[in-house]
């Protein structure tokens, strides 16, 4: 285990920090692509709602537009995960991309009825994960195992964070200057842009796995979730990644209410919906820029714990601007997943890369969304800011069982020598 904790930490390579991340062409196409696709999501996300609340003034089947974007990634990250290894990434990733432009056009179309509109928008949610996974996989090929994968990593968080940010308001600002389909009919464009972008910036790579024996994708795909979870290391690293992000939902999944027990006005629940991502930005910009790769291998497991711990401030009920600066701390915390990135890469097989990447992704999107319900559920019962404190104790303490054991099995602060 010595041996495998050193080459989870320790870079292959000179640190360059993320000016060296982006003097590579390949990485530089992928960071566009990704840029344009995440716009394209949430924009046409903000867009689908607000036409189905058009054609049938139910919020009910509105709010159940944004839940559709969630729960698909379950089983396209289960049943799916297996087309990450077994076909040439590059094709992987133009094809998801090319299918979620095809249900957007289709979204487009006056005729497509709604229950067309909800299965399209599954579709795209279905794809999400195996284009996710399969993009981290040849993240390691293009960018090495070492230093510059965790900063390539962090870059596409950041991207994917500021996306929250940029996107809802260019969609807001979109719908104001067009109908809804009008903008939907925008993003089938950032599709195809991050298609053209993978498909004439990215090398072709020949596929991982190119299938075994004749087994059927449903079979290995599911085979790779068993080779996850059957090894203890794999198991308790991806429980790691999991696990801080059900809990951290709370705040925001608990905005409104909480805004509206407190008095504040609707600025107030913008600035608590920009709080934590903003203070997620910050803590991978000071981490990766700030922190050695021993640095960072040595701040996961408390980083990690301690990411949920300002939330129990809100057990005093803290007013807008204490609400605010707490989560910003919780998302400083979450810098813990630069290290995190670089024990997970090393303890992969590279035949595993793509599903285990895969079923990383569909994991953490459905337990945010099964987090976000079941605070929504706490909080029937109990004041809005003790459940969220609530979630911030219980998750700590979730997340304390998970570094322990992992220190158990050598995943600790590196020795110095």
């Amino acid at each position: 285990m010595t041996d495998q904790l050193a080459s989870a930490t320790t870079p292959t390579g000179p640190a360059t920090g993320y000016r060296g991340v982006f003097a590579v062409a390949e990485f530089r196409a992928v960071f566009a692509a990704h840029a344009l696709s995440l716009l394209g999501v949430v924009v046409s996300e903000i867009a689908l709602t607000v036409l189905v609340y058009e054609l049938t003034g139910s919020p009910l089947l509105s709010a159940l537009t944004f839940a559709l974007g969630l729960l698909p990634y379950l089983i396209g990250g289960t049943l799916l995960a297996g087309v990450a290894d077994r076909y040439p990434a590059r094709r992987v990733l133009v094809l998801c991309d090319l299918v979620c432009a095809g249900c957007v056009a289709l979204m487009v179309l006056p005729a497509t009825p709604i229950a067309g509109l909800l299965a399209l928008r599954c579709a795209v949610a279905a794809v999400a994960p195996v284009f996710s996974g399969t993009r981290t996989a040849t993240l390691a090929d293009i960018l090495g195992q070492g230093e510059r994968f965790v900063l390539g990593r962090s870059l596409l968080r950041i991207v994917s964070q500021s996306a929250q940010l940029v996107g809802f308001g260019l969609g807001g600002v979109l719908l104001t200057l067009l109908p809804a389909r009008g903008a939907i009919a925008i993003t089938a464009v950032t599709f195809l842009g991050s298609a053209a972008l993978l498909r004439f910036g990215t090398s072709r790579r020949p596929a991982r796995t190119g299938g075994t024996g004749g087994t059927t994708l449903l079979r290995e795909s599911l085979e790779g979730a068993r080779l996850v979870f059957r090894d203890r290391r794999l198991r308790l690293l991806t429980l790691m990644f999991w696990v801080p992000p059900m809990f951290a939902v709370a705040p925001e999944a608990l905005a409104a209410p909480y805004v509206d027990r407190i008095g504040a006005g609707s600025a107030a629940l913008g600035l608590l919906m920009c709080a934590l991502p903003v203070g997620h930005i910050a803590g991978e910009l000071l981490a990766g820029s700030a922190l050695s790769a021993q640095a960072r291998s040595r701040s996961v497991l408390p980083l990690a714990v301690c990411s949920l711990l300002p939330l129990l401030v809100y057990a005093v009920r803290p007013g807008l601007l204490l609400a605010v600066l707490v989560l910003l701390l919780a998302g400083l915390g979450s810098a813990y997943s630069l290290g995190l990135d670089q024990w997970y890469v090393a303890a992969v097989p590279e035949e595993l890369r793509g599903r285990a990447m895969t079923l990383l992704t569909a994991g953490m999107m459905t337990l945010q969304g099964l987090g976000m319900a079941a605070a929504g559920v706490v909080a029937e019962f109990v004041p809005v800011h003790r459940a969220v404190a609530g979630f911030g104790a219980v998750g700590a303490g979730c997340v304390l069982v998970l570094a322990l054991r992992l220190r158990n099995i050598g995943y600790r602060s590196p020795r110095r020598g």
